[in-house]
């Protein structure tokens, strides 16, 4: 097996490295130093920079106002109130609930005993919305985290 070889590069310290370079009106680090520009100068280069900061926000404040129509017309593409992912590549929005999934659990299983199936449609049958596709693997596991839902038998669980 060969030897490797080790690297040795030189490397300037930062102090040698800020020495070096020198900024400039422009922003940039050719051109004349910073220290050497005339104060009527720096006043244009402000000047401008303010213009060019105007012209960007305003620029800005038009594509803002294009995105906002492009999310009307997703939403209307895609149903009124409808939960989940909406059209191709627009944004997917979380439903908000009154209280979260383990509370609506216990609601549900207090005083019977339900399989896992059962109790993810009996929870959004009493209001429980969500986007998720896989809402009935999320209902098992926090039927098995919750302190206050006990497993009776195999796939059945009921509140304590």
């Amino acid at each position: 097996m060969a030897k490797r070889k080790k690297r040795t590069t030189r490397r300037r310290t930062t102090a040698k490295r800020a020495s070096k370079k020198k900024t400039t009106a422009r922003g940039g680090t050719s051109g004349k130093p910073l220290d050497s520009v005339s104060t009527a100068r720096l006043a244009e280069e402000l000047k401008r920079r303010e213009r060019d900061l105007a012209r960007l926000e305003s620029r800005r404040e038009k594509l803002a106002a294009q995105l906002a129509g492009l999310d009307d017309q997703i939403a209307a593409l895609a149903g009124a109130g409808g939960y989940g992912a909406t059209a191709r590549g627009g944004v997917r929005r979380r439903p908000r609930n009154d209280k979260p999934l383990a509370d609506a659990l216990v609601d549900v299983l207090s005083g019977q005993t339900m399989g896992v199936s059962e109790v993810a449609d009996a929870v959004q049958k009493a209001g429980y919305r969500t986007s998720s596709p896989n809402f009935r693997t999320i209902v098992n596991q926090t039927l098995l985290r919750d302190k206050r839902i006990k497993k009776i038998a195999r796939g059945q669980y009921t509140a304590k």
